[in-house]
């Protein structure tokens, strides 16, 4: 049977930003960042429009830092830009309303922080190569306030109904389970612990790329749904015994220590009610028809 969720009553409201140029902070002067040996190294990272980075590919292996598949949008006011990284949910639609790219639509698939505060939106290829950087683009927001009815204490974060109702999941007694592609320990918790999780994302700390395979997460796609355990993201991403939150896989691998594959969270519980089965395959590129 179907889970039954509150959609009929959730807000569609508009939101907006433009494609943000990527950046680098005036301090410290130089733009070279260090590697978890301590190793200067110079490479592409967060914002802009990808051209060979989509959404089903590889996680790991790219010369790059922390990189968004496809389109990042921001908005150059704080407030608002807060506003467009709350309310954006994975699966939500998005509308490019200037330049030449005028009318296409693509999809929301994840969200990064704190520094980068940028959404990030899969648009097809041809499209990509459209798009310039401060086109403005207008995403229909729906999903912040999703409950499932039989499963109060279940938190939902970012989800846009419609994707919800697309996962692999299934109940059983009492318990929200859904299909995932591996399962994040907490000592693999990075940056993001501790800030909010109504927007941003949380990253798999990758160094140590033996314990990485011994789990079986060294071959994590962007678009993959993974459970990560005791991990409460309520309000705040901590350290919970008996939590559980699911991820899905929105950012690429990156050099630095404490960083690795970002996450968008998605849903979270603090005591039980939510688990995780195994779903090999299971990702957004393909619940959502996102590849060619």
């Amino acid at each position: 049977m179907p889970i039954l969720t509150n959609a009929v009553d959730i807000v569609n409201v508009s939101i907006m930003g433009q494609v943000a140029n990527p950046s680098f902070s005036a301090l410290p002067a130089e733009p070279y960042r260090l590697d978890a040996d301590g190793k200067a190294f110079l490479w592409p990272t967060f914002g802009g429009i990808v051209y060979n980075i989509t959404v089903g590919d590889s996680a790991f292996g790219w010369a790059g830092d922390c990189i968004h598949p496809s389109v990042s949008i921001v908005h150059p006011d704080a407030n608002k830009n807060r506003g467009l990284n709350i309310f954006a949910c994975v699966g939500n639609e998005a509308l490019i309303t200037s330049g030449a790219a005028k009318g296409a639509r693509g999809v929301v698939t994840g969200k990064s922080g704190r520094f980068s505060d940028q959404v990030i939106i899969h648009f097809d290829m041809k499209t990509r190569h459209k798009i310039a950087v401060d086109d403005q683009i207008l995403i229909k927001s729906e999903g912040v306030g999703l409950t499932a009815l039989d499963c109060p204490n279940v938190a939902f974060k970012s989800l846009s109904p419609n994707l919800f109702d697309a996962l692999p999941k299934k109940m059983e007694d009492g318990v929200l389970n859904m299909g995932v592609c591996g399962i994040v320990p907490p000592h693999f918790v990075g940056a993001g612990a501790g800030l909010t999780s109504e927007g941003g994302s949380l990253h798999i700390q990758s160094t140590d790329r033996r314990e990485l395979a011994k789990h079986g997460l060294d071959a994590l796609r962007l678009g993959d749904l993974v459970a990560i355990q005791d991990t409460d993201s309520r309000y705040n991403h901590g350290y919970l015994r008996g939590a559980v939150s699911i991820g899905i896989i929105g950012q690429t691998d990156g050099p630095r220590a404490g960083y690795g594959p970002g996450m968008t969270i998605v849903m979270t519980a603090p005591a039980g009610q939510l688990g995780s089965f195994g779903a090999p395959g299971t990702n957004i590129a393909d619940i959502l028809g996102l590849r060619a």
